[in-house]
């Protein structure tokens, strides 16, 4: 298969996964570029960031139609999360490709623990909590180009009481400024970038996002977060692997 075919078969499932489960494109996307399309650890943070970007918004377009984004809780979430987002932003490049790439791996484990717990939702806000979620989620988006999604739907359910209806769409908006804002600080590595492959990945990744949603009103929602996190446990392992053994 060729590397322009695989661009647009994991564009797809990247964006089935942010618009379905409104997380998850990032901890997919970086892998699929380093390890089927050749990028560097750094290429593929950096081009991760502008592809959730653009699937994210396109998600959140579906989501605001259906009146289920809180947009001031999520902008005021996102806000502690910009700073952090921008200085990690500038260091990224600083950081050798193997530590990045074990990095990378842990926070895809931990995102599969995440989905596979069950967010306990509870009647005290917490800000404080939710301001360092935000801050936390801000940095992992600067750092390792990953919009954060499978860290913020819980939190906004559990720090914030958010039903889960509604968690989903309002983290997309904070998945889309964290990388709006990683993004800008980035730029200046754009020239490096494999645009050939990562327009085709970007296309297809927009039209799954935009059929995410609907098909997460057809399946289970347990059976998907279950799939969903079966396939990052093995896209952690491979990765901790390739860095430890390779």
């Amino acid at each position: 298969m060729t590397a322009f075919c695989l661009a647009l078969l994991a564009g797809a499932v990247v964006g089935l996964s942010l618009g379905a489960l409104g997380a998850g494109g990032s901890v997919l996307t970086v892998p699929a570029l380093i390890y089927f399309l050749n990028f560097t650890p750094q290429q593929a943070t950096t081009a991760s960031l502008l592809i959730v970007l653009v699937t994210s918004l396109m998600a959140l377009f579906t989501h605001a139609r259906a009146g289920t984004v809180r947009w001031r809780l999520g902008l005021l979430f996102a806000a502690a999360g910009t700073p952090p987002a921008a200085v990690a932003a500038t260091y990224h490049s600083h950081i050798p490709p193997q530590a990045l790439t074990a990095a990378f791996s842990a926070i895809t484990a931990t995102a599969a623990i995440v989905m596979l717990r069950k967010p306990t939702p509870t009647e005290q806000v917490r800000p404080v909590r939710a301001a360092g979620v935000g801050a936390g989620l801000g940095a992992l988006t600067g750092f390792l180009g990953i919009g954060g999604g499978f860290l913020t739907v819980p939190a906004l359910v559990s720090a914030l009481a958010v039903p889960m209806t509604t968690a989903v769409g309002t983290s997309l908006l904070v998945i889309s400024i964290n990388a709006t804002t990683a993004f800008a600080v980035r730029l200046g590595t754009v020239a490096t970038l494999n645009w050939a492959l990562i327009a085709p990945f970007a296309a297809t990744a927009l039209l799954g996002a935009w059929d995410g949603k609907r098909l997460a009103t057809k399946l289970n929602p347990k059976t998907l977060q279950r799939l969903f996190a079966a396939t990052l446990l093995i896209t952690a392992t491979t990765m901790l692997t390739d860095t430890l053994f390779l």
